[in-house]
């Protein structure tokens, strides 16, 4: 049986880093499950400038061959990329809340609705935002294609329209429970909100379920951070 995350659990862990940048929304992903998990004090956050590029340069592309926030570097020298690699690993460091599923079939769930979410949700306005929108700036837009983005940004809708009808018939994204599947759907709300990307107001069961996401400690926890934590651009 699982046991409750506590104080002298999370002592007993070494210190990490995360390389990431404060207000991103697939860093907000690992940010939230690091609050959930009561992990955020042994980590030190090393910032990645995305508006400058700085994701995409040499001395971060030896950390990261994709380019990509956030990354997890351990005292050993490892590096763990990509959000629900991250989230797995941290998952298992200590005991409840199980965000990536306690039985197998929890996990299976888990895993099959966070790679929905991915693929028809988060990444698709990311896709979006880089294509049909400035972006990031001239200086990382490198190419862009508009008609592209716009068939992604209606894939997105599409998968707003998806997650309502899932969240009509139960509580959470993958069943009865909060897991890294929530995580990854409210990623998405994230980014869509940066990008005034608007939720359908028929989506009645998606809004409800994120006005409750927004009650979490968790991610009360990392709007704190990223009003906190703004550096200079």
């Amino acid at each position: 049986m699982t046991t409750s995350t506590s104080q002298s659990d999370v002592a007993q862990i070494p210190m990490m880093t995360i390389y990431d940048w404060f207000n991103g929304p697939y860093p907000a992903r690992v940010r939230i499950a690091l609050a959930e998990k009561n992990l955020l004090e042994r980590i030190e956050f090393v910032p990645v400038n995305l508006w400058k590029g700085e994701h995409k340069k040499p001395e971060f592309l030896a950390i990261n061959y994709s380019g990509t926030l956030p990354v997890l570097a351990l005292a050993d020298g490892t590096l763990i990329a990509e959000c629900t690699a991250i989230t797995q690993y941290l998952d298992s460091l200590v005991g409840s809340p199980d965000l990536t599923g306690a039985t197998p079939l929890e996990k299976g769930r888990i895993h099959m609705m966070t790679k929905r979410a991915e693929i028809e949700f988060l990444d698709a306005v990311s896709v979006y935002f880089h294509h049909d929108t400035p972006g990031l700036g001239p200086e990382v837009e490198l190419y862009q294609n508009a008609e592209w983005g716009s068939r992604m940004r209606d894939k997105a809708v599409r998968g707003m329209h998806y997650f309502d009808s899932v969240l009509k018939t139960q509580p959470f994204v993958a069943g009865d429970a909060f897991s890294m599947a929530d995580i990854a759907v409210f990623g998405g709300m994230i980014f869509a909100s940066l990008v005034e990307l608007a939720v359908p107001a028929e989506c009645t069961a998606l809004l409800e379920w994120h006005a409750r996401m927004n009650e979490r400690a968790s991610v009360q926890t990392w709007r704190a951070m990223v009003a906190a934590g703004a550096p200079q651009l």
